[in-house]
């Protein structure tokens, strides 16, 4: 039962990150249907943020109060309307209306399941749950690629993930039961059981703001390559809309990859060890996109990104009770949420704004600035935490 409970889990990570590249693969088809200027991704964009972000700090109050399993299952069936509210609308301001409920569901969804799985599974597990998101946000791209340029258009690409939403969904209602079984809470000691730690004690915890940074960057890399990606290809590199869709589905594709090589390895590497190694392959993912001088160079460049920048997110969240503390950890994992999301907010809207000024010529060297923020991060996280004792 509790092998059948982790799949499950998996499946609700690809529920998870099927809306995620959706939206961006499909802009290019839709700014241009609307008529509308290119940036304007960035309301829709900011919309979905800020209902992710508001998820993820009250998410420890609803996940200790109705636990994981039923916000898992109610978060998903969010999503799906959502994305099913995409196929049919015929007006741009009802698109920026259900990018809220977008937002909320999937911010509750990934701090809860992270926490979860941090606390009861090992490392590689974590890799794998990631890696299964990577299964999500490769599997939309590919379906809208298959239906964008035909009769339905991008809005068939929505259609079809928001009925396989809904399927994911359901699995997650009907297992309800099976999570009780499987990790009762009485099984979990005292000084272990989950507690809510108010926000103003949260933030004077060491180590965690140079952490936050580390989200950061790493959400503002992966969300602005995927955002944009699309955009990229089709209006600086030249690219057919179909084939700049179908060439994405490679970055997704470097994130699955990535991520499951990150599982296999963490049975002989440590978390921070993989962090380090997915942050060299980013540098040099980098160095191939600022050098592309093909659309097929910086497709390759893409999947390197995705491949490079994939094991940081889940290795991240699964030191979060390691270093802080089971008990504690669901609060933590909030605000580690909540940096992910302003990454993930703010980082594609400043693009879109200076690509709009500027050009998207721009596109490479803005992830250089993203992932140097990461760094600083990640330099400052280990010094302080060697000094603590927390790593060697």
């Amino acid at each position: 039962m509790a092998t059948i409970l982790l799949l499950i889990i998996y499946i609700a990570f690809i529920g998870l990150g099927l809306p995620d590249s959706l939206f961006g693969t499909a802009w290019p088809a839709i700014y241009r249907e609307f008529d509308i200027p290119l940036s304007w991704a960035n309301y829709v964009t900011f919309l979905i943020t800020c209902g992710t972000l508001v998820s993820s700090l009250v998410s420890p109050r609803l996940l200790n109060k109705f636990g994981t399993p039923l916000v898992a299952a109610v978060s998903t069936l969010f999503t799906a309307f959502g994305m099913l509210g995409y196929a049919w609308t015929k007006e741009f301001w009802f698109i920026c209306l259900l990018a809220v409920p977008l937002g909320l569901g999937g911010g509750a969804i990934d701090s809860g399941l992270n926490n979860y799985v941090a606390v009861h599974y090992k490392a590689i597990h974590m890799n794998f749950l990631h890696c299964f998101y990577g299964v999500g946000v490769t599997i939309s791209p590919y379906l809208m690629s298959m239906v964008i340029d035909g009769e339905s258009g991008w809005r068939g690409g929505y259609h079809i993930v928001a009925w396989l939403q809904a399927g994911i969904a359901l699995v997650l209602f009907l297992s309800i039961p099976m999570w009780k079984k499987v990790h009762p809470e009485e099984s979990i000691p005292d000084e272990e059981k989950p507690k809510t730690l108010p926000l103003k004690e949260t933030v004077k915890l060491p180590v965690l703001p140079f952490i936050w940074l580390m989200f950061f960057g790493s959400c503002a890399v992966e969300t602005t390559c995927g955002a944009w990606g699309s955009t990229f290809l089709v209006e600086y590199k030249g690219m057919e809309v179909g084939l700049a869709a179908g060439t994405v589905m490679f970055y997704y594709l470097g994130i699955a990859v990535g991520r499951f090589v990150s599982g296999l390895l963490s049975v002989k590497l440590s978390s921070w060890q993989l962090i380090i190694l997915g942050q060299g392959i980013t540098a040099a993912a980098l160095v191939v996109l600022i050098a592309s001088v093909s659309p097929m160079m910086a497709g390759v460049g893409l999947f390197l990104v995705g491949l490079g920048n994939s094991t940081i997110y889940p290795n991240l969240m699964h030191i979060t009770p390691l270093v802080f503390g089971r008990d504690v950890s669901q609060s933590i994992m909030g605000t580690n949420m909540a940096a992910s999301t302003l990454g993930v907010m703010l980082a594609p809207i400043l693009f879109g704004w200076l690509a709009q000024r500027f050009g998207l010529g721009l596109y490479p060297f803005y992830l250089v600035v993203m992932f140097v923020v990461m760094a600083v991060g990640t330099v400052f996280a280990v010094r302080k935490l060697k000094k603590m004792k927390k790593i060697k």
